[in-house]
């Protein structure tokens, strides 16, 4: 008889967080304080405006304000960065959120380096990766916050377990693979230059996919009962594990959609309103 396996419900894990934000948003409103995040999006990706708007609504549904920069493709890095440092002035913004990609001839790095620490929510500038490395972040990077908080609401043991993280973003594959480490797994960062990447996969008691290439990951791969995190979102709505196959190994699994995203918007929320709070 195959064992139940559990499916890593996000929308379940988002709702929770979300609900325990309202009354911190009632509180700072009494104060005359509105949560505000700034959001930039450069371009036209479409991908890109779709987590913009979802982000937008998402901050509508919670009593929150959303301001929505939206800046032509051909601007400049210095352009840019004069952008940021107009919401960095702005004692109303609460969080600065710079859409990632932007184009190739922005320098992201500078760019990102131009949002000031206090309102660093995704914690994509240097300082804000360092303090999250040292386990002391106010706003550790969003998406992995998220894969700790679905790992937590679902009570599964960190402590001691071999956990094995494919991808090294600075924005994703990194951090995550600090904040496990700094919740006492042994981590295993795997990477294009991987040598003989599925035997190393097949170690991880966690597996956490961030390369973003559809269906990357195969059933194979899975050691039996180990839990999966696919962190992937590609075209036609699939991640970057091969959920069916992933699925016959694992005894847990987040699917895509209504994984890691949807947690993922609702920890940029709570950022929102930890940092709210913080300036009142």
């Amino acid at each position: 008889m195959t064992a139940e396996k559990l499916i890593l419900d996000g929308n379940r894990v988002a709702e929770e967080i979300k609900d325990r934000l309202k009354e911190r948003i009632a509180r700072l409103s009494d104060q005359g304080i509105v949560p505000c995040l700034a959001t930039i999006l450069v371009g036209d990706d479409p991908s890109s405006e779709t987590y913009v708007r979802m982000k937008g609504n998402a901050c509508k549904r919670l009593g929150m304000e959303s301001i929505r920069i939206d800046l032509p493709e051909s601007i400049s890095t210095e352009e840019l960065v004069a952008e940021i440092d107009k919401l960095n002035a702005d004692p109303g913004v609460h969080g600065i959120l710079l859409q990632h990609p932007v184009p190739s001839h922005i320098d992201e790095r500078a760019a990102f380096e131009a949002i000031h620490i206090d309102k660093d929510l995704d914690g994509v500038t240097t300082l804000g990766f360092a303090r999250n490395a040292f386990g002391f972040a106010d706003y550790p990077s969003c998406t992995p916050a998220a894969i700790l908080a679905i790992l937590d609401y679902y009570r599964i043991p960190i402590e001691g377990k071999h956990a094995v993280v494919i991808g090294r973003s600075p924005i994703l594959g990194k951090p995550v693979s600090l904040m496990l480490l700094n919740r006492n797994a042994t981590v295993t960062t795997c990477h294009s230059r991987t040598v003989q990447l599925e035997e190393a996969v097949r170690l991880g008691d966690i597996v956490v996919a961030a390369v973003g290439k559809p269906k990357f990951v195969r059933g194979d791969w899975i050691k039996p009962g180990a839990v999966v995190i696919d962190a992937g979102y590609n075209t036609g709505n699939v991640g970057d594990v091969d959920y069916d196959e992933c699925l016959q190994h694992a005894s847990a699994i987040t699917p895509v959609p209504a994984g890691v995203g949807p947690v993922t918007i609702a920890t940029l929320l709570k950022h929102t309103v930890d940092a709210a709070e913080k300036r009142a």
